[in-house]
């Protein structure tokens, strides 16, 4: 079958020095799809995710991650169907799910490329992209590993109408803390209060004094800070410390146009040693082998219907680099997709 298709993805051209463009990446037409050896299965997408890490993915600075270089395939996850199989595990028909799918519309995946089944009976195919893939496990594993939120805690989640956002505030609400938004909009603050964020600051209008904004929401100080941004918003939290504060550092979005360079603000000791506050950063493949008590968590609370995500979907995988920038800019509205079939 793979000799009568072709596939569309997508290359990285060149490393930005600040703010990508559409010009730092390059889409491929008519490009050869190899045929199976055993072991390997031929998935033809239907989601593709969009996710902030891969700012980071595209510099030549060392990172957690192997990155991309120039004239490589631009990585990120995907769900799709296989169309055929050369491996005992799987069938075709199968929806399957894998952080190795590229942005790309097919993709040939053996052992090695971390495939999980999707059951579409149990939640839309796409929410393994996100409240049930690694968007959601981040929440989980941000909030109660890393800040160890406690009923009654304040916790403020930056980004919080993303993909991570979204679910840590609602992970919150259901543990009984009181949850802060800090959003782009007074349209995604509405959202954020909707699912169970009590308080919110819009961070582009309180931009003059985002401290000052922060502490109106938080007038008893910040327990926990799910710092999805880092940047001004940060900075903000920092001079808002309840004793004993714990800062999840999760992403550096804010940081994407000047990676590798050194990130020039006011230094905080004195906050941090007055507050005895604790600073972690956290991957979520720190939690692998706990990931399965996330999943059953979070489905916990979307079979008790307690869990509302919202999408921003782009159509075709010819949207990919502009629905990345999109995100970058903070332009979207909800995890960003890329529906490329079905």
């Amino acid at each position: 079958m793979a000799s009568n298709l072709s596939n569309r993805r997508w290359l990285l051209t060149s490393y930005p020095e600040g703010m990508p463009d559409e010009s730092h990446f390059e889409l491929q037409e008519n490009v050869e799809v190899p045929a199976l050896e055993d072991g390997q299965i031929l998935v033809h997408a239907r989601y593709l995710s969009v996710d902030p890490y891969m700012r980071g993915r595209i510099a030549p600075g060392a990172n957690y991650a192997a990155g991309v270089e120039p004239g490589g395939l631009m990585q990120g996850g995907g769900v799709g169907e296989v169309i055929e199989s050369r491996s005992p595990d799987f069938r075709e028909g199968d929806i399957i799910e894998t952080r190795d799918f590229g942005w790309q519309e097919y993709v040939v995946l053996g052992p090695d490329n971390g495939v999980t089944k999707v059951d579409p009976d149990l939640a839309p195919i796409q929410s393994s992209l996100s409240y049930l893939g690694m968007p959601g496990l981040t929440a989980y594993f941000g909030m109660f590993e890393v800040i160890n939120a406690q009923p009654g805690d304040t916790v403020v989640v930056s980004a919080a109408s993303g993909a991570v956002g979204q679910v840590a505030g609602q992970l919150g609400k259901a543990h009984g803390c009181r949850m802060v938004a800090v959003a782009s909009s007074d349209d995604k603050l509405d959202w954020c209060k909707e699912i169970g964020y009590v308080d919110g600051v819009n961070y582009r209008t309180a931009a003059d004094d985002l401290p000052g904004a922060l502490k109106a929401a938080c007038p008893d100080g910040v327990d926990g800070y799910f710092d999805n941004t880092a940047g001004p918003i940060h900075d903000a939290v920092m001079e808002n410390l309840a004793q004993n504060a714990r800062i999840a550092v999760c992403g550096t979005v804010s940081l994407a146009d000047r990676l590798g360079q050194p990130d020039i603000g006011p230094r905080y000791h004195r906050q941090i040693l007055v507050a005895r506050a604790r600073i972690q950063g956290f991957i979520v493949f720190d939690f692998a082998e706990t990931y399965e008590e996330a999943r059953n968590h979070i489905a916990g609370l979307v079979q008790k219907g307690e869990l509302q995500f919202k999408e921003d979907v782009s159509e075709g995988v010819e949207t990919m680099a502009a629905s990345f920038l999109k995100l970058l800019y903070s332009d979207n509205f909800g995890k960003q997709l890329v529906r490329v079939s079905g």
